[in-house]
């Protein structure tokens, strides 16, 4: 078996919070992708990054709420949600010491989603409204 440096395995548990984020992940989910007990995992990712563990996966976690926000409407406590936060009163705090203003002024300070649809409204809503169709129309025209 071949000697993988450890920064290898730190970059599979970083990769891991990247592509998981909106799960419940917790710092021994990613000492195991590293391969690492989770305190030493924690020191040396601290070492390798800059910030623990926790950290960055929060701040994946708020940037992705960031996006969100940005480009959907939905309601705070659901982008809350689907980023893998369980309080809404944590997320607003770390959102408020992250990004220096709440949720709901960061998104006010973007216009709102519909703003980004490319098509007009009525336009989309003409092509994907559903079609009623009689019975005849279900039929083949050579079946007359």
């Amino acid at each position: 078996m071949a000697f993988v440096p450890a920064a290898r395995h730190l970059l599979r548990a970083k990769d891991l919070a990247d592509a998981r984020y909106f799960e419940p992940l917790a710092v021994a989910d990613m000492a195991r992708a590293a391969g690492l007990s989770p305190a030493h995992f924690s020191r040396e990712f601290r070492r390798a990054f800059g910030e623990p563990p926790h950290s960055y996966l929060l701040t994946r976690r708020l940037e992705r709420a960031a996006a969100l926000l940005r480009t959907t409407d939905y309601r705070v406590v659901e982008i809350c949600f689907a980023v893998g936060l369980r309080s809404v009163g944590s997320f607003t705090t770390n959102f408020t010491r992250t990004f220096g203003c709440s949720p709901t002024a960061y998104r006010d300070r973007h216009p709102p989603a519909a703003a980004h649809a490319i098509l007009p409204a009525c336009v989309v809503h003409l092509y994907t409204r559903p079609r009623r169709r009689s019975f005849r129309e279900d039929k083949p025209a050579s079946q007359g």
